[in-house]
C-alpha cells in the first residue's frame, strides 16, 4: 500500500473512531456486529463491499464462502478498524454524509435529466436486452481514454454469467445481455440488464494499477461503494464512473425456479431468444411472439435480502439505467451527478441516440413519473416487512 493509500486509511479509520467517540459509550464495530446486524437476520445483500476492502488493504482478514456471503478468512488478521461494518449498505452511519457529497434530493436521489436513448450500433442493439445503452457508453469512454476498463459480467453459460475487470472494447461488448442465474449469490447479480458487476474484480484492477474504472452495479453495490468514496479509502478511488441498474430485486435462479417460469409463461427454455424486465418478465421467443409475467409472480425466486431493500433506481450512481418507462429497444437514462450527464452527452449522437417525443406518454416528466411509482413500491414493501421482521429499517428520509 502507498504511502498516500495508507494516510487515507489511517485517516478514515480515525474518522470512525471519532463518530463512535460521539456517541458516549459507543464501541467499535466490527465484522462480529456486521454478523450479529446483517448476516444473522438475513439482511446481506452479498455485494462483497466488506472483503473487498479488507483486502485492498491487504489484511485480509475475511472472504467470501462458496455461496458469496462474507466470513473471516483469518480472524486474527482483524484490527477491528470498523470500516467494514460502516460502509456495509445495511448500516446507516454514513448515510448523512453520503447524500451531502452527492447532493441526494427526495424522494428519488438528485436527477438532472431524464431520457430514453439506444445505442447507435446494431451490433450492440442486438446483444442488448433493451436499448443497449449501457454498454454503448462503456464502449464509448473507453475509445475515447475517459477509463482504462470497466467491472461487468460476461456469459458464462445460458443461463450463468461471471465477474471480470473488462480491459478492451470486446471484452465490454462481451457482456453485454440479459442472463437471470444468481443461485451462487454473490457469484452472480441480477436483474434488468445483467451486467451486474461485483466487487471481487476490484483486486485486479488494483494489482494492476488502473485507476479510471466503470463499476456497473445493482443499487446496493453503488451504495457500498459510495460509502467508501465518502471516506476515500481504497480501492474506491479507481471508481470513476458508477453506473447503476434499476432493480426490482435480485433472484434465485435454479432446475426448480426454470420449471415454474417456464409454466408460468408457458414456453419451452429452447425458444428463448432472449429476456429483459420492463413493467414485467418479457420473454422474445425465436419465433418473434413475445411472452409476459408480472414481476409479483417472480416473488418466489427473490433472494431474502431483497424484501428489505427500499432502492430502486440505484440513487446513488452517476446515471442510472433501466426498462421501466421506455419502449421495447429503448432504455430509459437517470443522469443524477455532472460527470454522469458529462459522460453522456459526448456519448450522445456519436454512441448513443435520444428517442423523441412522439406521445405525452413516453415525455422525460411522465417517465419519471413510472420510475417514482416503482420506487414507492418498494420503499414501502421495504418499510413494511422490515416491520414484521421486528428489525427498524434505518431511516429512510423523503
Amino acid at each position: 500500500m502507498t504511502n498516500d493509500r495508507a494516510n487515507r486509511f489511517h485517516n478514515s479509520t480515525l474518522f470512525i473512531r471519532q463518530s463512535s467517540f460521539q456517541n458516549p459509550g459507543a464501541a467499535m464495530k466490527s465484522f462480529t456486529d456486521l454478523i450479529q446486524d446483517v448476516q444473522k437476520p438475513g439482511l446481506c445483500h452479498r455485494c462483497g463491499g466488506c472483503v473487498t476492502f479488507c483486502s485492498a488493504v491487504n489484511y485480509s482478514a475475511l472472504e467470501l464462502d462458496s455461496e458469496g456471503k462474507p466470513r473471516y478468512a483469518d480472524p486474527d488478521k482483524c484490527i477491528e478498524c470498523g470500516l467494514c461494518y460502516t460502509i456495509c449498505p445495511e448500516i446507516n452511519e454514513l448515510e448523512e454524509e453520503t447524500r451531502q457529497r452527492l447532493q441526494w434530493r427526495s424522494p428519488i436521489g438528485r436527477v438532472i435529466e431524464t431520457t430514453i436513448a439506444r445505442a447507435t450500433d446494431p451490433a450492440i442493439r442486438e446483444r442488448a436486452t433493451d436499448g443497449g445503452v449501457v454498454t454503448a457508453l462503456l464502449v464509448h469512454l473507453f475509445k475515447t481514454g475517459r477509463i482504462d476498463g470497466a467491472i461487468v459480467t460476461k456469459p458464462t453459460g445460458p443461463f450463468q454469467r461471471e465477474p471480470i475487470l473488462a480491459e478492451s472494447e470486446a471484452d465490454i461488448r462481451d457482456a453485454s445481455g440479459f442472463f437471470f442465474d444468481t443461485s451462487h449469490g454473490m457469484m452472480r447479480y441480477s436483474d434488468y440488464y445483467m451486467t451486474y458487476s461485483q466487487f471481487r474484480e476490484f483486486n485486479p484492477l488494483i494489482q494492476k494499477g488502473l485507476q479510471r474504472i466503470a463499476f456497473v452495479g445493482t443499487p446496493c453495490q453503488i451504495r457500498a461503494v459510495r460509502r467508501m468514496q465518502t471516506l476515500n479509502i481504497i480501492p474506491s478511488d479507481s471508481i470513476k464512473f458508477c453506473l447503476g441498474l434499476f432493480c426490482s430485486g435480485n433472484f434465485v435462479y435454479g432446475e426448480k425456479e426454470q420449471a415454474k417460469i417456464a409454466e408460468l409463461g408457458d414456453f419451452n427454455w429452447k425458444d428463448v431468444r432472449k429476456i429483459n424486465i420492463k413493467q414485467d418478465l418479457m420473454i422474445h421467443l425465436n419465433s418473434g411472439k413475445i411472452k409476459t409475467i408480472e414481476l409479483d409472480e417472480l416473488e418466489f425466486m427473490k433472494r431474502f435480502a431483497c424484501y428489505f431493500c427500499p432502492d430502486y433506481s440505484a440513487e446513488y450512481a452517476d446515471l442510472s439505467f433501466g426498462g421501466v418507462g421506455a419502449e421495447d429497444g429503448w432504455t430509459t437514462v437517470i443522469m443524477r451527478t455532472p460527470i454522469g450527464r458529462a459522460a453522456f452527452a459526448d456519448a450522445r449522437s456519436k454512441a448513443i441516440e435520444v428517442a423523441g417525443q412522439t406521445s405525452q406518454a413516453n415525455s422525460p416528466s411522465q417517465v419519471l413519473k413510472k420510475v417514482h411509482n416503482w420506487t414507492s413500491k418498494k420503499r414501502n414493501a421495504a418499510v413494511n416487512n422490515r416491520k414484521v421482521l421486528g428489525k427498524k429499517y434505518p431511516e429512510i428520509k423523503h
